[in-house]
């Protein structure tokens, strides 16, 4: 079992096997994270690095008001965020200015399903989505984290949070049905 108050105060007293634990703990969630908001591979890995770096040297900082995990996500997330805005990279995750109409490309199904493989088809859907969207999903679905935790990870109220899962469901819900009927 992993005792985050354990492994913390081993790591605050020099202990680097301890820090080695929570990278394996934490590995997973990070790059989900950064894998979702970032595209090129290098990149990634080394984001991914970054936050690592970012929360050995702020765990002093920690005081365990929220779960490690959550603060481990929002490193993840701002430093990602960050690593996009930099880079300025004009991503598809950027707001289309009408979003209400927002549709993604007209890839068929079946150039998507080649590798006859729905876990990446419903993944390039999601790759598609604006940013926030992405975002959100991953956090929620496949992070399992609640709204609030979204809340605390991204800055974006717990309210739009919801309004956003909301949103990208219906996008991917369309999507998919608009490719089953054509």
């Amino acid at each position: 079992m992993f005792d985050e108050k354990e492994v913390v105060t081993k790591i605050l007293k020099g202990d680097f096997r301890a820090f080695e634990r929570l990278v394996k703990q934490y590995e997973k969630l990070v790059f989900f994270v950064v894998n979702r908001l970032v595209q090129h591979l290098q990149d990634k890995e080394d984001i991914c690095q970054e936050v690592f770096i970012k929360v050995h040297q702020s765990l002093p900082k920690f005081k365990f008001e929220a779960k490690l995990s959550t603060w481990i996500a929002r490193i993840a997330y701002v430093t990602a965020v960050d690593h996009v805005k930099r880079s300025k990279a004009t991503l598809r995750a950027d707001y289309p200015d009408n979003i209400d109409h927002y549709h993604f490309s007209n890839d068929t199904p079946e150039s998507a399903l080649v590798q006859k493989d729905t876990a990446a088809y419903v993944n390039m859907l999601i790759a598609q989505m604006p940013l926030q969207y992405r975002t959100v999903l991953t956090l929620y679905h496949l992070n399992e984290f609640s709204c609030a935790e979204i809340e605390q990870i991204t800055g974006i109220p717990e309210g739009t949070v919801k309004s956003h899962l909301f949103r990208a469901r219906k996008l991917l819900k369309d999507k998919v049905e608009h490719d089953i009927n054509h």
